[in-house]
């Protein structure tokens, strides 16, 4: 079988089983790409579950992409696998700020940590951006805390940081901050769902040949 006929068959076993276990029709038919893409990513049912969906995020996030908004993340694996062909055929772009000499120069002399002040880097830039955080609670931290005061406000946030300190809390600040998003609940999550997640969108406005 050619990849996109293995993927095409992976997401129809995805569909079945998820019908199996009754858990289908309790997803919306605009976030159904987006858990069946966790789910590929992860083999992990728990998705169809744990994915909350929050202030219409799906349409937050076509809209900001159509209209070239950039994408911001916590780490660099996250922008290396969003999909670049998307990317250029939309006009946009995904960056961290992780690597950033002065994010870099600056933790080691303040004793923050790099994602932290990466996250205030990229906010002060890109106040409208979507923020997608796979990696580090302390940077869905900081994206609450901007929204708090009224420095930032993201066309999306999309918050799957994963581990045992400050993710729940993190995740949990998020949904409460008004804004559009999508937030793996729990200690699960990672990179791989962020960017399963944020592939799916912007496969919703590019169709893979």
């Amino acid at each position: 079988m050619k990849p996109q006929e293995i993927e095409q068959e992976s997401m129809r076993i995805i569909e079945s089983e998820l019908k199996e276990m009754g858990l289908f029709e309790d997803i919306a038919p605009e976030n159904l790409s987006l858990v069946k893409r966790a789910i590929h990513a992860s083999a992990d049912f728990d998705y169809a579950k744990n994915l909350i969906f929050s202030h219409d995020p799906v349409a937050a996030g076509l809209k900001s992409l159509s209209l070239k908004t950039p994408i911001i993340t916590d780490t660099k694996m996250i922008v290396s696998g969003i999909s670049k062909t998307a990317l250029n055929f939309l006009e946009t772009s995904a960056q961290s700020f992780v690597s950033d000499p002065g994010v870099v120069a600056l933790a080691k002399s303040s004793g923050n940590t790099r994602s932290k002040l990466a996250m205030q880097k990229a906010l002060a830039e890109f106040p409208e951006a979507i923020y997608v955080i796979g990696n580090a609670p302390t940077a869905l931290i900081e994206i609450h805390d901007w929204i708090k005061v009224g420095k930032a406000r993201p066309s999306l946030v999309i918050g799957c940081p994963v581990g045992f300190v400050n993710v729940i809390e993190s995740k949990e600040l998020i949904l409460e901050a008004g804004v559009p998003s999508i937030v793996a609940k729990g200690r699960k999550g990672g990179s791989t769902i962020a960017v399963s997640l944020i592939n799916a969108l912007l496969y919703k406005l590019y169709q893979r040949k």
